[in-house]
């Protein structure tokens, strides 16, 4: 009994040895990994055109068999048909070649607005694994210059009786016009502890469609958080006196401060607050409906003085539509109006005990500051971009 056991025992290990020998006593080779293919994200500029996006799809190793590989796209924030054209089809990678092309096409547009996504599905792989299945196209539109604007709201005459036009710009070109506007740029808080870098850069200040726009973004730029743009005339355009108008509508949320203002043409000379200044409005973006009328003057900073006042909408809040907002400046008066209300008078007595500098030339500038020591900062309730639209500049003499 004990022997049968023994040879029960050896039969068995002999079976085993001759299931890992192959013929001539060598070991079986493993049996090869097939290739691993992967998809690429794609992410372009939108252009007014219809354009492509190709999706890279790459083997990790080449096959000496073709490859076939099923992909479909399917919506995000672009939609197919709208934004870009649906497909669906079989992916072939010849034998011997290590990656194809999945081709989208994506419909043209020029509307600056969000960036949209969708997507592109890998499946049914034969002859091959899949190691990244979904590729991402993604679609810039962030950069885009027409920007279209709801044009209701608030308009004034182009003529006034008495008066000339003696200059305007009406933003109907499709480039700012340096003839009349220079940037100032930099992120050096412009005295106020302002968050924002000012840029010269189409993202931030652009034409479109009979409108100038200024956009406040939220990115990282230079060492800044957020960008804007700040728009001025000084060196270009200079007036004393007049009745002007700028027909605007401006943004809102916790942090922004849009401004229409002038300065005095000598505050290279003189600086500041010496020049004079005049806010033609301004706003908080976390008070939508309050606006601010101001005169800053005195020989020094710490001899500043100002007399400003505000004005509250009894519905609604300024950022819902356009609005007009008026200087009528003579010699020795300045009016601040809204909508041709006047809401703050300053007489040449109010700067008694100072040089009055408000009958001398003076330059526009147009900005939206982001931040700073009276706004406050942005907070999670603010959304970006923000974008103030200028309808037209004039001026009556």
């Amino acid at each position: 009994m004990k022997n049968h056991h023994s040879l029960i025992a050896l039969s068995f290990l002999l079976i085993i040895g001759s299931c890992s020998k192959g013929s001539g006593g060598g070991t079986t080779p493993p049996v090869a990994s097939v290739p691993a293919a992967s998809i690429s994200d794609v992410s372009n500029e939108r252009s007014s055109t219809n354009t492509h996006f190709q999706f890279t799809v790459s083997l990790d190793k080449v096959s000496t068999s073709a490859i076939t590989i099923g992909y479909t796209t399917s919506d995000g924030t672009a939609f197919s048909n709208t934004d870009y054209k649906s497909t669906t089809g079989t992916l072939t990678i010849p034998a011997n070649t290590s990656s194809g092309i999945v081709d989208v096409e994506i419909i043209g547009d020029s509307t600056r607005k969000n960036n949209q996504y969708f997507s592109v599905q890998l499946s049914s792989p034969t002859n091959c694994t899949l190691s990244i299945s979904k590729g991402t196209g993604t679609i810039l539109n962030e950069n885009l210059l027409y920007y279209p604007v709801d044009n209701t709201g608030y308009t004034t005459p182009t003529t006034y009786a008495g008066k000339t036009l003696v200059w305007s710009d009406e933003f109907t070109s499709n480039t700012i016009n340096t003839s009349n506007w220079a940037f100032e740029t930099g992120a050096s808080g412009w005295g106020n502890s302002e968050l924002e870098n000012y840029t010269s850069r189409s993202q931030n200040a652009f034409q479109s469609k009979g409108n100038l726009i200024i956009e406040a973004r939220k990115e990282n730029y230079n060492g800044s958080l957020y960008t804007s743009a700040r728009m001025i005339t000084k060196g270009r355009k200079v007036f004393t006196f007049g009745r002007i108008d700028i027909r605007a509508k401006v943004p809102t949320g916790k942090g922004i401060w849009p401004a229409i203002w002038m300065l005095g043409n000598n505050i290279d000379q003189v600086s500041w607050p010496a020049c004079g200044e005049m806010d033609i409005m301004e706003l908080l973006g976390q008070e939508p409906n309050k606006l601010y009328g101001t005169l800053h003057w005195g020989a020094t900073t710490q001899l500043h003085q100002s007399k400003g006042t505000s004005t509250v909408l009894s519905t609604g809040s300024y950022d819902q539509q356009f609005h007009v907002y008026s200087l009528v400046w003579v010699k020795d008066q300045v009016q601040i109006l809204v909508d041709d209300v006047v809401y703050n008078t300053i007489p040449a007595s109010a700067t008694a005990g100072s040089t009055n500098p408000f009958n001398s030339d003076f330059f526009f500038i147009l900005n939206v500051a982001v931040g700073g020591t009276w706004p406050g900062s942005p907070d999670g309730t603010t959304v970006f971009p923000q974008r103030m639209a200028v309808d037209y500049v004039r001026v009556f003499q």
